[in-house]
């Protein structure tokens, strides 16, 4: 008798057929998942022996970019007033800026600011008075001083990137007779950070895997791969900072010299190999 004839059959040849699919779902899973697993051949074998290095390198580059900063002052009775001074000030030295070369993106306001300003007054005491029976001298209390608004001052301070380094001298004592009652915080820095920080890190690895070479052959051992990595460094440039402090009078101060010398960027690695 043929065990798929008939009804019960049918049903016994469906059940095996599902089955038999089932079976080569479940396969095809477990072989996806198992292959999305190994990202490379060896991946997730623990290394069992390993040594760890540490790495510094250091980069000196010339700065190609000086950035500075400067501040317009100004003092009146009205807020309306102080801000149509500064503004003028700020104008004027912005005009400065953009004739000299400066492109317009590279000015920014990086504060703004309106405080009141006030006197203290002191109270009038009154004067002491004697008593006439006893002659005993009595006071009559002194009330306390008091604050007077006399105005408002505006503050506003602009962040200047200067392209050409030979020019920062020039132009950090012409916004000072521009209108700039301050100028400060002169940094060299770079257009492209990345490129001197790379160059730090490269020494760093280069360095850790030198010490890696004579400590495997120290040890009699081998090499194998690098099981992990980490990095600490000084991703921001080591700055020459100057600062300059200018009167609201000073109209054509002598040009500064500046020196934009170089910048040291550091990188350090720490480094574990795998060793037979």
């Amino acid at each position: 008798m043929n065990l798929f004839e008939g009804i019960s059959g049918e049903r016994l040849r469906k059940a095996l057929i599902t089955l038999a699919w089932l079976l080569v779902a479940f396969v095809a899973v477990q072989t996806i998942a198992g292959a999305s697993s190994l990202r490379y051949i060896g991946a997730g074998v623990q290394a069992a022996n390993t040594i760890s290095v540490s790495g510094h390198g250091e980069a000196l580059a010339v700065p190609d970019i000086a950035t500075f900063t400067f501040s317009v002052v100004s003092d009146k009775t009205t807020v309306a007033l102080a801000q149509a001074d500064a503004t003028a000030k700020i104008n004027q030295a912005t005009d400065y800026l953009t004739a000299a070369g400066v492109d317009k993106k590279d000015i920014q306001t990086s504060d703004y600011s309106v405080y009141p300003q006030y006197d203290y007054q002191n109270a009038v005491c009154p004067q002491a008075a004697s008593a006439m029976g006893g002659g005993s001298v009595s006071t009559v209390y002194c009330p306390p001083g008091k604050q007077v608004l006399k105005g408002y001052e505006v503050r506003q301070t602009t962040t200047v990137k200067v392209r050409d380094t030979s020019k920062a001298g020039d132009l950090l004592a012409g916004v000072g007779g521009k209108g700039a009652t301050e100028v400060s915080s002169l940094n060299f820095t770079f257009d492209n950070p990345d490129a001197v920080q790379s160059d730090a890190r490269n020494k760093a690895i280069a360095d850790a895997k030198q010490k890696a070479d004579v400590l495997a052959r120290q040890l009699g051992v081998s090499l194998v791969r690098v099981v992990s990595f980490n990095e600490s460094g000084n991703p921001s440039p080591v700055y020459y900072a100057k600062s300059m402090a200018m009167g609201a009078t000073d109209s054509a101060a002598p040009s500064p010299n500046i020196s934009v010398g170089q910048n040291k960027v550091t990188d350090d690695v720490s480094v574990t190999y795998e060793i037979r």
